[in-house]
């Protein structure tokens, strides 16, 4: 176990953004983090997974600990569920193509999402009609402050839309979390079109979970560029919501704007429309900008700098709250 100084991040961030961490240390145990943390207790610390949803902005000053915690368990819980365990530092799609393997279903609309297993409840992954605490039972977590361990059960997690205690409480650090899943009676989850229309056009008429996580990884590598081969966090805004009175509103200039009702007052709009609307899909500025393919999606095709990023980021939020008087929120951290 040792510290590394002047560290490059650059393969620790799907931005392949490259700044220097002053420290940086990898853990392979909880016993190990927990001894780090003894050593350096006034000291500002950043814990990082996958990085898959972070853009660096400038070097850090400060111990950088990435969390490589590995293990997958299981646990059957009656005739129908089994609690599944998972490590922080498993890659989540890996963890899904497990538990597919393994017959055990909920987790296969989440397929490919990028990152690793600790990071899931920070952010209460969700795709295709599925979030991860429809799924969740609890996690593990570490309190830097204390430097001891306990377990918050799903509604102590404060789960909301892309959104979780983890949030706005940075002193808490996942180790682990724990699932529910089926690994009998199957209940697949079929809500977005886009899936139905993909299951009649190979004809399968009683898809299996594997069948329905195919699909999906097919759907986001058709909308979504590798971050293997171009730079990118995948979503950068959340989608926003607004008011039924907003959403009225918004439809006297913008007919066509697309919308999903979440309660009677509430509407989600897709934060791609917006921002394809304002005219920024596609566009490119020096080695930056937005994917022609997807408008959610800022992109580094290489050499460009976390800070210009963020700036063209910044310009689009300007943009959208001018055009439609909405506030886009980032989805990724900006550190």
């Amino acid at each position: 176990m040792k510290i590394e100084s002047n560290f490059s991040l650059k393969n620790y961030n799907s931005f392949g953004i490259d700044v220097k961490a002053k420290e940086f240390i990898s853990v392979n145990s909880i016993t190990e983090l927990q001894k780090i943390l003894k050593q350096k207790t006034d000291k500002k610390i950043l814990f990082i997974g996958g990085g898959s949803n972070i853009l660096f902005t400038k070097n850090l000053d400060y111990l950088v600990i990435h969390l490589n915690l590995k293990g997958i368990s299981t646990k059957k819980i009656d005739k129908e569920f089994t609690e599944v365990t998972i490590a922080a530092g498993e890659n989540w799609n890996n963890v899904v193509n497990w538990c597919i393997d393994n017959n055990l279903a909920g987790i296969e609309n989440l397929s490919l999402i990028p990152g690793n297993s600790g990071t899931a409840p920070v952010q209460n992954i969700g795709a295709y009609g599925v979030e991860l605490k429809d799924i969740f039972i609890s996690c593990n977590v570490l309190d830097i402050n204390t430097n001891k361990t306990f377990v918050l059960n799903s509604k102590e997690c404060e789960f909301n839309y892309r959104d979780s205690i983890f949030k706005r409480n940075k002193k808490l650090i996942v180790l682990e979390i724990k699932l529910k899943l089926k690994h009998q009676n199957h209940l697949l989850n079929l809500e977005y079109g886009i899936i139905k229309d993909k299951l009649l056009n190979l004809n399968i008429q009683n898809p299996t979970i594997k069948n329905i996580s195919e699909i999906i990884v097919q759907i986001r590598k058709e909308k979504l560029p590798d971050p293997k081969l171009i730079g990118n966090s995948g979503s950068f805004f959340k989608n926003p919501i607004v008011s039924k009175e907003q959403l009225l509103n918004l439809k006297i200039n913008f007919e066509d704007i697309p919308s999903y009702k979440i309660s009677d007052l509430k509407y989600k709009i897709p934060a791609a429309w917006l921002i394809e609307k304002a005219g920024f899909k596609g566009k490119r500025i020096d080695n930056y900008g937005v994917h022609k393919k997807q408008a959610l999606v800022i992109v580094n095709y290489g050499g460009s700098t976390g800070s210009e990023i963020h700036q063209f980021s910044k310009t689009i939020q300007k943009a959208i709250k001018f055009i439609f008087n909405i506030h886009l929120e980032t989805e990724v951290n900006i550190i």
